[in-house]
């Protein structure tokens, strides 16, 4: 054999090397095809079975354990939605009987998905764009759509770390710079700011301190030079964390994923000690049982589960996809779904007991002002002292004693009580009152905290908090990213995911603007429900009818060594696909009903409005939908129309350290019909056809004959397989 052949090169140096099978046989010696096995469809047997779990050990990264990758997976799923959109959801929805379609809809479409994904993960183990390359050819541009979403979704979420960053340092000072309001000199004069005295300091601090938000989306305003700073800070943590995939992400997860219920547990403990907390936690868990029929409740508690449990992004896919081919992942699915509901309602616990402990504080407030007032107008006689009650006392007026004046004032004043201004005072009007995401913790939260016994330090743990809840799902989201591109193209790890960081920074300068925080709501509230519903749907569908859920459920039982329960035979082929289409139905028409907007601050009112986005902003909004599921379509006609290979009719082989292995690479035909031919036709079998369909797991090639479990045509090499050809 010449010195200089490959395979001469492969006897010699460690190097991965790979060439066309017709030239490597070209330079073997003849060989007895009868007495020689080669295994094409992949049959797991023996010697085979052996090689293939030595080279998946060898050339795939793996958990270092079972936690590590229970963690990583709960750091994905539980995320700052958990913290701040479930809590506001359960408000706004009904209090304790949102729960109730929540937990319907995780049963019956949630943890059947979760479990779907670990296992398409687990099984062939590729990321997203391999996964339903293989599950689906014509439907491969699933992957590619998951990887964009994940983008957007990447793009925005960071930034909301950014923030959280931001006022992490703002709270090592006492008193916190958002517990008054600033005061300003105009001359030898002392004022209040007038945008901070018509609303608070908490929300002053928020519009004004850090975002130095413009009064609507068409008002760029320039780069909030802080906020630009965060999320370079932001966007380095998240780089360290995933810049060698789950060798450097999964010890991050240890201290991520852990963290933040050492802090919930302890603000749990500190809220159920403050006055009015217990009215916050029965407020929230008393049902409103006519909400349980709104439509509108169960499609938001269905986008809840897809988000909460991280459906459709790919980063299930990606993290399942580095496990054992034995896990238990039916076991996995169950603990992480019970896990994300327990931190949702833990957190809710915490929010609630906070946000009553403020709720009576403002309470008393407005008793004082509103009694301040009644005191004017008895002074002025307005209002005769006849009207209150022997004995309230004003020096120390309760609650009850303020209403009960109140109903008099307002029975015998009836004609004129409008014009007196009184407020009714009421506990329930306070914790009725909605605050929806950000609001919530950077608003609300953050000014309960402010009447804190030691509130700087209560302020460092939340805010702490949040940035390792943000970066445990921004892991799982690069993941989502990465892991199927570097699965597919082979690019370098580190440099890919180091460009994708760089290049997500600078698209994201878009949300440090100063009306950046307008684009978050478009990208949080818009762009990637619709892209993600459609997604999980055709997952669905790639499995359950494609695929086929019976094919699918054996060789899930192979796979984890029983046969999971009928329930999921049910959920995959029916329940969650008409479910689904039912919610992506009622998304689209809620759109068309309700034209896309966002509440602007402005300035001069010191107060929110809800603006419709403006004919450009919709324009973006639009593309940025159809940029997210036009992969899906245009890899369909494609491999319909056979303009894009569907890597069915292409075979070579690679070799690295003397053994062989079958890999993805294109073949020309005639040198696929020389290998099957050989030198010796008449001892070969008919060639093979020009295009071979697309088999599907468990199917039998052509190639395959019955007695040997290897079939009985080959080059005398066995070759492992890849996934393609694994199950």
């Amino acid at each position: 054999m010449p010195k200089n052949s490959k395979v001469t090169q492969r006897e010699h140096s460690s190097e991965h090397v790979t060439e066309s099978v017709a030239d490597l046989l070209a330079l073997e010696e003849p060989v007895d095809y009868k007495q020689c096995v080669l295994n094409v469809a992949g049959e797991a047997g023996g010697k085979q079975k052996a090689v293939e779990e030595e080279l998946d050990a060898e050339d795939r990264p793996a958990w270092n354990s079972k936690l590590q990758y229970i963690l990583a997976q709960i750091g994905f799923s539980v995320g700052l939605g958990n913290i701040w959109r479930f809590p506001y959801l359960c408000q706004k929805n009904g209090g304790g009987a949102y729960l109730v379609p929540y937990l319907v809809l995780l049963i019956i479409i949630g943890i059947p998905l979760f479990f779907l994904e670990l296992a398409v993960g687990q099984r062939i183990r590729r990321g997203s764009i391999g996964v339903w390359h293989y599950v689906c050819p014509r439907l491969g541009g699933i992957g590619f759509s998951s990887c964009i979403v994940c983008l957007f979704v990447g793009l925005y979420y960071n930034v909301i770390i950014g923030w959280s960053i931001f006022y992490f340092f703002k709270s090592f000072q006492y008193p916190l710079p958002w517990s008054e309001c600033p005061v300003v000199r105009n001359g030898s004069v002392a004022v209040v700011e007038a945008e901070c005295e018509k609303s608070s300091a908490t929300t002053y601090f928020w519009y004004r301190e850090a975002l130095d938000i413009s009064d609507s989306i068409s008002e760029s305003g320039g780069l909030n030079w802080k906020m630009t700073l965060c999320l370079l800070v932001a966007w380095s943590i998240v780089g360290m964390a995933v810049v060698k995939g789950i060798q450097s992400s999964g010890k991050v997860m240890y201290f991520s994923s852990l963290f933040p219920y050492v802090v919930l547990a302890c603000f749990l403990v500190r809220g159920l000690l403050l006055r009015g907390a217990v009215d916050g936690i029965l407020h929230m868990f008393t049902p409103k049982l006519d909400k349980m029929l709104d439509p509108q409740v169960w499609r938001e508690a269905a986008t809840q589960v897809f988000f909460a449990l991280g459906l459709g992004f790919g980063g299930v896919i990606a993290f399942s996809s580095y496990n054992k081919q034995d896990n238990n992942c039916h076991f996995d699915a169950a603990l992480v779904s019970f896990i994300n509901f327990f931190t949702s309602v833990l957190a809710t616990l915490v929010v609630f007991a906070v946000l009553g402990f403020k709720a009576n504080i403002m309470n008393e407030k407005c008793v004082v002002e509103n009694a301040e007032k009644i005191l004017g107008y008895l002074n002025s006689n307005i209002l005769s002292r006849d009207l209150i009650p022997p004995h309230v006392n004003f020096s120390h007026l309760t609650t009850k004693d303020y209403m009960e004046m109140y109903n008099v004032i307002m029975t015998v004043k009836e004609d004129q009580f409008s014009a007196l201004g009184l407020d009714p005072c009421l506990l329930e009007d306070e914790l009725d009152k909605s605050v929806q995401g950000t609001g919530l913790a950077f608003i609300a939260f953050t000014e309960a905290m402010t009447h804190f016994p030691a509130s700087p330090f209560w302020s460092v743990m939340f805010f702490l908090m949040l940035i390792n809840l943000g970066l445990g799902s921004m892991i799982g989201t690069m993941a989502g990213i990465t892991t199927p591109i570097i699965d597919t193209f082979k690019v370098p790890k580190e440099m890919f995911t180091v460009g994708c960081c760089v290049f997500a920074f600078f698209v994201g300068l878009l949300f440090v603007q100063r009306s950046g925080n307008y684009f978050v709501t478009m990208f949080d509230d818009y762009s990637a429900t619709l892209p993600l519903t459609l997604i999980v749907i055709l997952e669905n569908i790639a499995v359950a009818w494609i695929y086929g859920t019976k094919k699918f459920m054996q060789e899930l039982t192979e796979m984890l060594g029983f046969r999971p329960y009928r329930f999921y035979f049910y959920m995959w082929k029916f329940v969650s696909p008409l479910c689904m289409a039912i919610l992506t139905t009622a998304s689209i028409i809620q759109l068309g009903v309700t034209p896309p907007g966002y509440s602007a601050w402005i300035k001069e009112e010191a107060a929110e409005r809800y603006l419709y986005f403006p004919n450009w902003a919709m324009a973006l909004l639009i593309t940025l939908i159809v940029v997210a599921t036009l992969p899906i379509p245009v890899v369909f006609v494609l491999r319909h129309f056979h303009l894009l290979s569907d890597g069915s009719n292409t075979l070579s082989v690679s070799y690295k350290k003397g053994r062989m292995m079958k890999d993805i690479s294109n073949l020309e035909e005639n040198d696929e019909t020389r290998f099957i031919l050989s030198k010796v036709p008449s001892e070969a079998p008919s060639p093979m056809p020009t295009h071979r369909s697309y088999l599907g797991p468990g199917s039998t090639s052509p190639l395959e004959t019955g007695g040997n479990p290897n079939g009985r045509y080959g080059s005398g090499y066995l070759l492992a397989s890849t996934p393609e050809s694994e199950l």
